[in-house]
């Protein structure tokens, strides 16, 4: 867990500067440059996928709500941003299927102006910021980013979040250096986002909190877990990040 705590140093550097300066870690310049920053990734946890009565439940999210809810606390605590990512589909989106394979294609879920394609409660973001998967303009975007003091929260229409193609450019304007995974599914949309970062941004340290996960086939959890891990994602639990 030695990378893990490597970030959380890193964290508790930029607040002690942010104390100092009045200023967000994630837009503190130091010489023209933006600090490095450690972010929290929400992966969808929206009603459908959270809730037994969702219209795609993963099963045993319900269970994970109380930890998901208490790293959210931690996290506006401390002063670490959350980036967060929420399914918002409509009719003809090509993930959408009457005859799932549960592989590329899934039943109806989160569609656009439902009570299911919400985010719980439990992990509500603070003044979010929402960028939608329309590519926008990257230098003007980046200032958007820099100049917000809250959360972001991408929409996507499709499992993998780098399909909102304004991802990489929000990444970079927040100097990020190390992203904490959790959220669902572990085995769908959190594959997604670990291996597109593996693939697209090899130099930014991951990490997953294991037990603030559930898959949809909870018996690809164990090889996915010990693939990423071969792969250099730090692996956590809840209890280590809280304590830190």
């Amino acid at each position: 867990m030695a990378r893990w705590g490597a970030g959380i140093d890193r964290i508790l550097d930029s607040n002690e500067c942010c104390e100092t300066c009045g200023e967000s870690s994630a837009t503190s310049p130091t010489n023209g440059v933006f600090m490095a920053t450690t972010i929290f990734w929400d992966v969808d946890t929206q009603v459908d996928f959270m809730r037994a009565e969702g219209r795609l439940y993963v099963p045993g999210s319900e269970e994970i709500i109380p930890i998901l809810e208490a790293l959210t606390a931690y996290a506006h605590q401390k002063g670490i941003r959350i980036v967060a990512s929420a399914d918002d589909h409509v009719p003809g989106h090509r993930e959408l299927s009457d005859v799932p394979d549960w592989a590329t294609t899934f039943p109806d879920h989160c569609m656009r102006g439902t009570p299911g394609q919400a985010k719980i409660p439990e992990t509500a973001l603070r003044d979010p910021l929402l960028i939608e998967p329309t590519e926008q303009n990257p230098g003007t975007l980046a200032k958007r980013v820099r100049a917000h003091m809250g959360d972001i929260l991408f929409h996507k229409h499709s499992f993998d979040v780098f399909t909102n193609p304004n991802v990489l450019p929000v990444v970079d304007a927040i100097g990020t250096s190390h992203v904490v995974f959790y959220g669902v599914a572990l085995d769908v949309c959190d594959k997604y986002a670990i291996e597109g970062f593996l693939e697209r941004r090899p130099d930014i340290e991951l990490t997953l909190v294991t037990d603030a996960t559930r898959a949809i086939n909870p018996d690809q959890a164990d090889a996915l877990l010990a693939d990423w891990s071969h792969r250099g994602v730090a692996m956590t639990t809840s209890a280590e990040v809280l304590a830190s």
